[in-house]
């Protein structure tokens, strides 16, 4: 076998290739594409008969340079950055990095310790497909989030009757309304009826003349005013926010529906929709991060420890500690603590095993993420048997056997 280092940028890799006993058989820096992908094969085959033969480690689990090596047959270990700079302080203590070095150390680092670390896993293009649009979908609800938190902020300063009169400024009713009148004098002389016409262009069927009055009212309140100048430059911003937001709100409704597409089409989709707590979002989500390779999650526990649901130990002499865990797919352990918060009340077995864990002390947030260790069990077990979810079977132990001994002194 061969072990190859490969130290990846935009538009160059440094690749370094050794034998088992670590004795360098060749190092080169080569282009990315097509070009580079084709040196990087013929560079290999002049010391090995098979592709699976080779062993990579690279600090990225993504791209289209990775998924030519992975079809290709070679055995690719996924790096993460944080370990490959632990591991080189272990051997240079003079803190001295370069590209060239870089690679060495990552083949030396599959060489000796690839056992533990994970291989890149073989997930199909449709699981990768759902990932993409649901990781894209999720930044945008994050982006619009930053943008009405400005948009807020700016209001708060010349404008405090719209906050009051609009809970969500988000909101379509709230956008359209702004869009119209961004200042206070201009919303103290809206006429009800463009209120009505705004609301209807901003797509509101029901309860119009209603709600019209409530934001006229809301709006004609009188205020303190700012000077003119900042109010006028503050209404600029206003408009341009609105804006942003009314368009993120459009690609954040035509992603979603992309994402159903996607999602509905994936095998599992229909096992993921069958539990407690998940649509057609927070499904994708979760099937996108946890992805369809069958052999990644060795058990039910290598699939929670990802999730990282599952608590972490800490002992050493006498200290013994046991804490959530903190380093993490962030976007899996947020759609995962979701899935939990949703299950509550959809599922009878879910909600009395938060109750329990409530009842034996337990936060809210700390229950909730016993709660998802179990579920994600409770998943693992349905893909595993390719069976649908069934409430009886999940949740058909005495209360007391639900307890896992390992929460009780979990932070």
């Amino acid at each position: 076998m061969i072990f190859v280092g490969d130290d990846w940028a935009e538009d160059h890799h440094d690749v370094f290739v050794c034998d088992a006993d670590g004795v360098r058989l060749a190092k080169r820096r080569l282009p990315e594409g097509v070009v580079g992908v084709a040196a990087f094969h013929e560079l290999v085959a002049g010391f090995v008969d098979e592709p699976v033969e080779v062993v990579v480690g690279i600090e990225t689990d993504r791209g289209l340079w990775i998924q030519s090596l992975i079809d290709a047959g070679y055995s690719v270990f996924a790096i993460n950055p944080l370990a490959a700079s632990r591991y080189r302080a272990r051997h240079v203590l003079s803190g001295a990095k370069s590209d060239a070095a870089d690679a060495k150390m990552l083949a030396d680092l599959v060489r000796t310790d690839r056992h533990n670390h994970r291989q890149v896993a073989g997930d199909s293009g449709a699981v990768e497909g759902v990932k993409i649009l649901a990781r894209t979908h999720q930044s945008l609800i994050w982006d619009r989030s930053r943008f009405v938190a400005r948009l807020r902020s700016a209001l708060l300063e010349y404008f405090p009757a719209a906050l009051s009169t609009f809970s969500e400024l988000g909101d379509r009713d709230a956008l359209a309304v702004l869009a119209k009148a961004p200042t206070p004098a201009e919303a103290k002389a809206l006429p009800l009826g463009k209120i009505r016409s705004a609301l209807r262009a901003g797509g509101r069927q029901r309860n119009i003349d209603v709600r019209a009055r409530q934001i006229a009212e809301g709006l004609r309140v009188d205020g303190l005013d700012a000077p003119p100048a900042v109010v006028a430059a503050f209404a600029s911003t206003t408009q341009s926010m609105v804006a942003v937001v009314g368009s993120l709100n459009a690609q954040i409704a035509g992603l979603e529906k992309e994402l159903a597409d996607h999602f509905g089409q994936h095998p599992a989709a229909d096992i993921y929709r069958s539990l407690p707590g998940i649509g057609v979002v927070l499904g994708a989500r979760v099937l996108g991060e946890f992805g369809d390779d069958a052999d990644r999650y060795e058990d039910a526990k290598s699939r929670k420890n990802y999730a990282a649901t599952s608590p972490v130990t800490r002992a050493s002499g006498r200290s013994h500690v046991v804490v959530a865990r903190f380093v993490k797919n962030k976007r899996l352990a947020d759609a995962v603590h979701q899935w939990a918060f949703c299950a509550l009340t959809t599922s009878v077995g879910a909600r009395a095993y938060y109750d329990l864990r409530v009842g034996l002390g337990d936060s809210h947030h700390k229950a909730l993420r016993a709660l998802s260790n179990r579920l994600v069990g409770i998943l693992h077990g349905c893909l595993r048997t390719h069976t649908i979810y069934d409430e009886n079977t999940a949740w058909a132990h005495r209360p007391e056997n639900q307890l896992d001994p390992q929460f009780r002194s979990a932070a």
